[in-house]
């Protein structure tokens, strides 16, 4: 399961659900990298090309590579919510972060042990910024019935 969760957590950097961040300043306000934000001034956070900088994540940053939330005894290791804000941090962290984690694992663990996926087509396919982020034309796939179950 610390595969697993670091599996999704790789995917949502590389492909956060919601792509976008966008904020109002209440009062003045500085941000940890030291920008002062005036009263009334709004604040967009890319977080997808967060997930994708260099300075962040190092030089495979546009590789999906589940490792690097696993230490060296293959325990997940959380990250500094301002360096991964696919849950936001501080005071507005999401309430529900956990139960969509157990949802996802959940998903996984009911759907991997008994189907089979084939990507459809190999030909690159861009994404779309909506208030959510998605494939432009889906993500065909076909889905088959695994012939053999494990003994539980």
């Amino acid at each position: 399961m610390e595969y697993l969760h670091a599996a999704i957590t790789e995917a949502m950097r590389l492909y956060p659900p919601v792509p976008l961040n966008f904020r109002s300043s209440a009062e003045r306000d500085e941000l940890p990298v030291g920008t002062t934000v005036k009263k009334g001034c709004s604040v967009i956070s890319n977080l997808y090309a967060m997930g994708r900088m260099q300075a962040m994540w190092g030089e495979d940053c546009l590789v999906y590579r589940p490792e690097r939330w696993l230490d060296s005894t293959g325990e997940f290791q959380t990250e500094n919510p301002c360096r991964y804000p696919i849950f936001y941090g501080g005071p507005r962290t999401c309430l529900g972060k956990e139960m969509a984690y157990m949802q996802m694992k959940a998903l996984v663990a009911a759907v991997i042990e008994k189907f089979d996926f084939e990507v459809v087509g190999e030909e690159e396919r861009g994404i779309e910024v909506v208030p959510v982020l998605r494939m432009k034309g889906g993500f065909p796939v076909k889905v088959r019935e695994t012939s053999v179950l494990v003994d539980r």
